[in-house]
């Protein structure tokens, strides 16, 4: 029997990305089979009732059989897992559960000996920047076929157009917390006037009116894109995005997918450039944003 990597798929959009990403890298790179549990990550998802998404791109794998998510009982089977594989050299490992968000370059000489889990959201392109061209064929998005999208699609197309994320962890207003400092949009929009004066800017947020506020240009350089609401409408904004030139991406991971997947030649990106650690890393980790990316 072959072996197999079998990566646990969970969280927002962007996040998924983040772990196919690195799973489809360690299955080419040590002739594994790449199986996708997109079951289980989501099964307890109480909170935020979010589902895969995956079904959006040109994926070449299959999805996991019951026995491969270690049903019955994955819950606790899981979780003993974790625990007896935590005791063991990491290379010699059944399952990768990933500790801390840093890079982290032992994921990239791993050895899959039967089926190997993996559990984590490897944020960087680092776990996968040596299979770029075969991860931008998979990550294709299949376009959404809307009337109100393929018109925004067309606009971006037909202007010099830079794509603004506004994430809003928190409140809108609230300093302190896991939004990007309050100061970054203005300052990012600086930045891009000084290396792309005069272009339109399209605005993305999960709540418009607050990211307007933020963005300093008058109305007629601004188009607000609203209308895909929801986690079901994601891969459709992050199309739209994608069909974007450059980029002032939040302190978010599906931004970072919108930047990374444009295949703008000359793209700028601009991401925050920041550091956010309370109790566990918010961003601004090492490996996270690409050398060539402007950070403020």
């Amino acid at each position: 029997m072959g072996t197999k990597v079998i990566p646990r798929i969970f969280g927002g959009l962007g996040n998924q990305l983040f772990c196919y990403a690195a799973a489809r890298r360690l299955a080419l790179a040590t002739a594994s089979e790449l199986v996708i549990d997109d079951v289980s990550g989501f099964a307890n998802d109480s909170l935020y009732q979010r589902h895969s998404q995956l079904e959006h791109f040109h994926i070449p794998c299959r999805k996991a059989l019951a026995s491969e998510r270690m049903e019955p009982f994955s819950r606790i089977r899981r979780y003993l897992k974790r625990k007896i594989n935590a005791q063991k050299r990491f290379e010699l490992r059944t399952y990768i559960q990933q500790v801390g968000m840093d890079f982290d370059s032992r994921l990239l000489d791993v050895q899959p000996r039967g089926n190997l889990y993996l559990e984590g959201y490897w944020q960087g392109e680092a776990y996968f920047k040596d299979i770029e061209p075969v991860l931008r064929a998979d990550l294709r998005i299949k376009p959404p076929s809307d009337a109100k999208n393929l018109d925004v699609a067309l606009r971006v197309r037909t202007c010099t157009a830079i794509a603004v994320h506004v994430r809003f962890f928190d409140t809108p207003g609230i300093e302190g917390g896991t939004n990007a400092p309050g100061d970054y949009y203005a300052r990012a929009i600086a930045k891009m006037e000084e290396l792309v004066p005069q272009a339109h800017y399209f605005l993305f947020s999960d709540q418009p009116e607050s990211a307007r506020e933020r963005i300093p240009l008058p109305d007629d350089r601004v188009t607000c894109v609203s209308h895909n609401q929801g986690d079901a409408y994601a891969y459709a904004d992050l199309w739209l995005m994608t069909q974007c030139q450059h980029f002032i991406i939040a302190n978010s991971t599906f931004s970072w997918w919108g930047a990374w997947l444009s295949a703008s030649p000359g793209k700028h990106v601009i991401a925050p450039g920041y550091k956010k650690l309370e109790g566990k890393a918010w961003w601004g980790f090492d490996g996270l944003l690409p050398a060539e990316w402007i950070k403020l």
